[in-house]
């Protein structure tokens, strides 16, 4: 295998709801929130990590591979090609082909090769971040959360959640490597997984319309094909 050409995405996303995304905080603070998001440690401004980004790019192309009764919910790996054949051998190939595979599959894996994708974290855009400093805009909102009880109709275990407000803007890139025998298909695979996250949701509480995202892209090719993608039009197999 030989490295012929590394491609990249860039772009931005757009919040098109209250995105989520834990802190993982396990301090409680007097007169906090109880969920605070992820923000950078020096400049306090929340951002998105390419690794959140990246594993439901992964879950969602494993979701319409049809393939997660063979993973009882973990991961896509080399030993799952066996037994599978057609297309949902080949949706699996390019997805561990792209995300990668764990170690411990170490002969199959050296069959597929390294990891190509690489997602990389994303700021805030600097636009803005002007345009929060001009027209005094927040980068973080506290959104109040209750259960009610049915019977008594009264509100119940209020909560006090963190998120960044909608029509904020990220920075997005992603690269991709490609070798010397793909891979035309694996760039087409991971814009259909960019395509399956916009039609989902990004972060927590997606069922709770959290998360909802549009990616605008620079490159005008791939902006054009992306546009094109319908992710349902092959259909899927029932296992």
């Amino acid at each position: 295998m030989q490295l012929t050409n590394i491609r990249e995405i860039r772009g931005k996303i757009i919040l098109k709801s209250g995105l989520r995304i834990g802190a993982g905080d396990v301090e409680m603070r007097i007169g906090g929130t109880d969920n605070p998001i992820i923000k950078h440690p020096n400049t306090q401004e929340p951002y998105i990590p390419g690794s959140s980004i990246k594993g439901k790019v992964r879950s969602l192309l494993e979701m319409r591979s049809g393939l997660m009764g063979l993973t009882r919910g973990g991961t896509l790996q080399p030993k799952h090609l066996q037994g599978i054949e057609g297309e949902q051998k080949e949706a699996c190939e390019k997805i561990l082909k792209i995300f990668g595979a764990s170690g411990a599959d170490s002969g199959e894996a050296t069959e597929l090769g390294p990891t190509r994708v690489s997602f990389a974290d994303c700021p805030i855009t600097n636009e803005w971040r002007t345009r929060v400093r001009t027209e005094r805009l927040s980068l973080s909102e506290v959104k109040s959360e209750n259960s009610i009880n049915r019977i008594r109709g009264t509100a119940e275990n209020p909560r006090f959640t963190e998120r960044v407000p909608a029509n904020t803007e990220f920075d997005f890139s992603v690269c991709l490597k490609i070798l010397e025998t793909d891979e035309d298909e694996l760039f087409a695979a991971l814009l259909e997984g960019l395509k399956l996250l916009e039609l989902d949701a990004l972060g927590g509480s997606g069922s709770r319309g959290y998360g909802k995202i549009k990616f605008e892209f620079f490159d005008e090719k791939i902006r054009e094909d992306f546009d094109k993608i319908d992710p349902f039009s092959g259909g899927g197999q029932r296992l």
